[in-house]
């Protein structure tokens, strides 16, 4: 997935030299981009995950935590928060249940709405990203190149990252926004509060940010 991050000094080029709409253009751009920060939460997170054509899916009466229940979803498209989320639970979760693989998207929205955490899934996905060890998810900075290999698990993953941003909330992990593998035992585990535990992983929750939500 490639990261681009642009300047104003490469937007001024991109719209033309001496052009009268330059100053324009710019201070457009800007002026949105601080609309979409400043928004509400709410209004925020509908900006990030779409419009109409990915709203709340109203055929979902109830999630199944089956594969046969992914399969028989639709394939799954979005923009870029939706592939960051995708992206995400390939690496983190897709060898887990599909509960389990709801359950470490559900953290991820849980961090999103955490004034502990940036505000965008992006965000919170890359955060620490650079500095080798020193992420939030070591499989963007562990070195290794981020390749997609199993385009089966791809999917169905896609499409639990898909259900996610379009209201789906099966409300698993008690609010928590940590978790590891069962395999390891991280200093931080034993401050914060247990939740639950899904397959491998277990849910933590840190009490001081409870309701400190953006």
């Amino acid at each position: 997935m490639k990261r681009i991050l642009m300047c104003a000094a490469f937007v001024a080029a991109t719209l033309g030299s001496g052009m009268a709409s330059a100053d324009v253009g710019l201070d457009a751009l800007f002026k949105q981009e601080q609309s979409t920060l400043q928004a509400a939460p709410k209004e925020r997170m509908q900006r990030f995950l779409g419009g109409s054509r990915h709203g709340r899916d109203k055929n979902v009466t109830k999630v199944q935590f089956t594969r046969a229940f992914l399969d028989s979803r639709p394939e799954a498209t979005g923009g870029s928060e939706f592939e960051c989320l995708a992206e995400a639970l390939y690496f983190e979760a897709r060898g887990e249940t599909v509960k389990g693989q709801f359950a470490v998207a559900e953290v991820i929205l849980n961090r999103v709405k955490s004034t502990q955490f940036p505000d965008t899934i992006c965000g919170v996905i890359n955060q620490g990203t650079g500095k080798r060890y020193q992420c939030q998810f070591t499989y963007t900075c562990d070195g290794r190149e981020e390749v997609i290999r199993e385009q089966g698990a791809f999917d169905r993953v896609s499409k639990v990252a898909r259900l996610m941003l379009d209201g789906v909330n099966p409300k698993l992990t008690e609010g928590a926004t940590y978790y590891h593998t069962t395999g390891v035992t991280p200093r931080w585990s034993r401050t914060f509060t247990n939740t639950a535990r899904i397959g491998v992983h277990l849910f933590y929750r840190d009490e001081r940010y409870r309701t400190a939500s953006k």
